[in-house]
């Protein structure tokens, strides 16, 4: 098969692993840097062009999007899909699942543990708002942050103020939530893919620090999911239509809140982690979707 994958970083862990792994199966692999690509769109002809070259006769790929040139990307993927090219991580579930607000409200919806949350974009009556999700301390989050970046602890209420304010002044979209103290900095990502948890594993934050991503200094360890914890993460990928997908979910005294879904999860710390090849079990899975594609067009 010829397999692109789309990415920014071809010497990132999670692009070269996939690209190796394809490699190894016998398929056709390359890294495209999804942002220089150019589209034309025309009835019945939708094309994609990178650096001049026409990319044609593709039958998967691969989105490693990231969150800063989301709108690229899914824009990107929409002319794949245009094309009857299959991909691992559908346009529209990645534009669900990237805006924070629109991925909570939807999991709000249908009845899934989330932490309390306030969105404005108007920041005076603060004290109203940091009521509304129970007290302070409270999270102040940028929409678009990943990575654990634009991800602040207001302990008192003139640091919520303070940065609610700058935020707001910024013209930086952000949300309010809760803070989950029983959690003790701590959470648990579930990667799943087609439907079905391949590995899990918990993140606990660096000293003094609250954030648990692995970028910033927190360990892991392999982790044994409840069943309510299973129940939720599997819900949560189905109702935003992704196939795969991380999802990081909080412990809490009233049951698994779900934290975020990442369409684009990182590979490195839950394949060393859990010891599971997780790029394997990717390519696993589009190799699959690529054969029931091509089944179904010869029925």
């Amino acid at each position: 098969m010829n397999i692109v994958i789309l990415s920014r970083g071809p010497g990132l862990y999670s692009t070269q692993q996939l690209y190796l792994e394809g490699e190894r199966r016998g398929h056709r692999m390359r890294v495209i840097d999804h942002v220089r690509c150019s589209i034309v769109v025309e009835k019945g002809r939708p094309k994609v062009y990178y650096e001049g070259e026409r990319i044609h006769t593709i039958d998967a790929i691969i989105p490693r999007i990231g969150a800063s040139v989301t709108t690229k990307g899914a824009a990107i993927i929409r002319q794949f899909e245009m094309m009857n090219v299959f991909s691992s991580v559908s346009s529209a579930a990645l534009l669900r699942s990237r805006d924070k607000l629109r991925c909570l409200q939807l999991l709000g919806m249908a009845d899934l543990g989330i932490p309390k949350t306030v969105y404005t974009d108007y920041s005076q009556n603060i004290s109203d708002l940091i009521r509304a999700v129970g007290g302070l301390p409270v999270v102040i989050k940028l929409l678009e942050g990943t990575h654990g970046l634009g991800v602040i602890l207001a302990e008192t209420q003139h640091t919520a103020e303070s940065v609610i304010e700058t935020f707001n002044r910024l013209k930086e979209r952000i949300i309010i939530q809760e803070f989950i103290k029983e959690s003790k900095g701590a959470d648990v990502r579930v990667f799943i893919i087609n439907g079905e948890i391949v590995a899990s594993m918990k993140r606990t934050a660096a000293p003094g620090d609250f954030r648990s991503n692995l970028h910033r200094g927190a360990s892991s360890v392999p982790v044994q999911l409840s069943k309510a914890e299973a129940i939720t993460a599997l819900k949560a990928v189905d109702i935003l239509g992704l196939d795969v997908a991380g999802v990081d979910i909080l412990q809490s005294h009233r049951g698994p809140l779900i934290l975020e879904v990442n369409p684009s999860p990182g590979l490195e710390g839950i394949s060393k982690t859990s010891g599971i090849d997780v790029a394997a079990e990717v390519i696993n899975f589009v190799e699959k979707k690529v054969k029931q594609k091509r089944s179904a067009r010869f029925r």
